[in-house]
């Protein structure tokens, strides 16, 4: 027995020393781990509420499991920070989501014990049972769990995950931890003991012998006798859902008692065949007040104060592109009560949360369902309404197909509201709105905007609302704006069209987005060094300014285009149009600036930038070197 005043925690470094610690010391382990939780995200910031829940879970989890021989795969992994700590990253834990330290998410490249990468809702369930049937193929005899939340399981690709497992009946362990009591709360120590014994060897048994028994009956009675039993459980513990996809059903059960967790985990780890699903029930934020007084229960925080739970908000000079879009978009949705807003899981991270205060009738936040979002968004747009289409650009490209299929084809006027459009800082490449102008560009029918600052933001939400002639999306990205004066109302933008913000004779930039600032600052520097340069933002990726673009190529030496996105979208569609246009015959030189076909690390967002390339003294850079590489390096030192 160690000595009272020494911390557990600093005794684990690994998952074998928490099993090598007596049941009895692990309420204690739990409340320190706890404990290290919130000191690490106070000063890091990051998610919190979701890892706060799950402490007693990821406790038992390892104590009983045999990680990482067993396979444990957490969904989305926004809640694996205590899982990090107890397996040998507590040394890094304070790195979180700094460049150059841990992940925010689980990751297979950080450590032998993050089996499957997620920073994206509900892949875990189709991953595990993947690796259980890997596992079964090579005649292995390990355990593979996956932990996925309630949220999670409003996403279609969960239930089509137990649907094949429950026809494969290969041997897997799926806890829904459920934190919101979304589908039934535990009944205490009724709950608990119904739990383990429907999950102990003697009960499998027993209802083995009741199966044999059964099966010498008339097929009437057999199926009567069947349905009785897997309905009984059902009737007590609520898991006729999961027992009709295959799965054996275990619970609900307080995930916050480990007297509770450690047997029943123990019993259907020992279960020798099949799916089995046990339903645990955890509270958001447990054991933090601020976080559990939080309406969001702290799901992603700021460095905070750990006494008084205040956070470190930075001082922000101008307003974030979300709230200027969710003003602008309240302000068309009061003019126009035929526009409404659909988001799939984030009211408050799209800003459509302040349009649901005044109309909460035309908002729907349909979970975590792109899929579903866009076609939903797709069958009002079909009737006449106006949607707003509220999505993460990293996040809609989950639903591609149905951006394609039931709207882009059918010529709906679906309106896309692409927030965290191009690199995201701390979320990482998970996160990054990197591919939305190249895959929404490339579609028949489809209008994309950027927007280079908030004035143009509100002005770009005015286009939309106004646009019926199909589908458009608008892009903006994470963070505040850059401070310029924003208009009452916006006005809507001719479709199409660009503007000049500085001329020039002899090298001309045309941006997408808000590389904008950068460019007019490479300007300003090509200026002192005698180079007279063209400043344009282009608005549009589709369609395109011809008339603009075949200009800067007429009057120009040299063209170079930059974006916030990946290669092949909007310096791939200029440099198409030169090209049939006959533009690139007369000498005229292109350069396009994108991010870098790699993906970038965490970091502060100006890093990321500035390491992709993107900023203005990489366009300083690209313009010299084009111009030396046409024999004009005399003309520019």
């Amino acid at each position: 027995m160690s000595h009272p005043l020494t911390p557990l925690l600093d005794r684990i470094r690994t998952p074998a020393d928490l099993r090598a610690l007596p049941a009895g010391e692990l309420r204690r382990l739990a409340d320190e781990l706890r404990a290290e939780t919130i000191s690490a995200v106070s000063v890091t910031g990051g998610h919190l509420g979701a890892g706060l829940g799950v402490v007693e879970l990821t406790v038992a989890l390892h104590y009983v499991f045999d990680t990482p021989h067993d396979r444990l795969v957490w969904d989305v992994g926004h809640q694996a920070y205590p899982h990090k700590i107890l397996t040998g990253r507590r040394d890094r834990i304070r790195t979180l989501r700094q460049g150059g330290g841990l992940s925010g998410f689980t990751r297979r490249s950080e450590s032998e014990y993050d089996p499957f990468g997620a920073a994206h809702s509900s892949t875990s369930i189709s991953a595990a049972l993947g690796m259980a049937v890997a596992r079964d193929l090579a005649h292995r005899d390990n355990n593979v769990i996956a932990v996925i939340g309630d949220g999670a399981m409003s996403a279609g690709m969960a239930y089509e995950a137990m649907n094949n497992a429950g026809g494969l009946q290969s041997r897997l362990i799926v806890i829904l931890n459920d934190n919101d009591m979304s589908i039934a709360p535990p009944t205490g120590a009724m709950s608990a003991y119904l739990a383990r014994l429907v999950s102990s060897r003697t009960y499998m048994s027993l209802r083995d012998v009741a199966k044999q028994l059964a099966k010498r009956l008339p097929r009437f009675f057999y199926d009567k006798a069947k349905q009785t039993e897997e309905y009984g459980r059902g009737f007590f513990t609520g898991g006729t859902l999961f027992e009709e996809l295959g799965f054996y059903y275990v619970g609900p059960i307080d995930g916050h008692n480990l007297d509770h967790l450690l047997p029943v985990l123990k019993n259907v780890r020992d279960m020798p065949r099949g799916p089995v699903l046990v339903h645990v029930v955890t509270k958001k934020g447990k054991g933090y007040p601020p976080a559990e007084a939080a309406d969001d229960k702290y799901h992603g925080v700021s460095a905070f104060d750990v006494v008084t739970g205040a956070q470190a908000k930075p001082k922000s000079n101008a307003p974030s592109y979300t709230s200027v879009f969710a003003d602008a978009l309240l302000a068309e949705g009061t003019r126009d009560e035929k526009i409404v807003a659909v988001t799939a899981a984030m009211p408050q991270g799209t800003g459509v949360d302040r349009f649901a205060e005044l109309y909460p009738d035309r908002v729907y936040d349909v979970g975590i369902a792109e899929q579903h979002a866009v076609t939903f968004a797709a069958g009002l747009a079909a009737e006449g309404f106006r949607p707003f289409c509220a999505i993460y650009s990293t996040f809609l490209q989950r639903a591609y197909d149905q951006v394609v299929h039931d709207v882009a084809v059918q010529n709906l006027p679906v309106r896309f509201a692409l927030d965290r459009a191009g690199l995201v800082g701390a979320d990482g490449p998970t996160h990054a709105g990197a591919f939305d102008v190249a895959y929404l560009a490339c579609l028949p029918n489809m209008t994309v905007m950027a927007a280079a600052d908030e004035a143009e933001l509100v002005h770009m939400v005015a286009t939309c609302a106004a646009h019926d002639s199909g589908p458009i999306a608008l892009r903006y990205p994470r963070g505040e704006g850059v401070g310029v004066d924003i208009p009452e109302r916006g006005v809507p933008l001719p479709i199409g069209k660009g503007r000049i913000l500085r001329e020039g004779s002899r090298v001309a930039i045309l941006s997408l987005g808000t590389r904008l600032g950068e460019a007019l600052k490479a300007a300003d520097e090509l200026a002192s060094r005698g180079l007279s340069t063209t400043v344009a933002d282009a608005r549009f990726a589709k369609p395109l300014d011809r008339e603009l673009i075949l200009r800067l190529a007429a009057e120009h030496e040299l063209i170079v285009t930059i974006e916030e996105g990946a290669v092949g979208g909007f310096g791939a569609h200029v440099l198409s149009l030169l090209a049939d246009a006959g533009a690139l015959d007369s000498g005229l030189k292109i350069r396009t600036m994108t991010l870098p076909d790699r993906y970038l690390e965490q970091e502060k967002p100006e890093r990321q930038y500035a390491a992709a390339g993107l900023d203005a003294k990489a366009i300083v850079a690209k313009v010299l070197a084009a111009l030396a590489a046409g024999g004009a390096a005399s003309l520019i030192a």
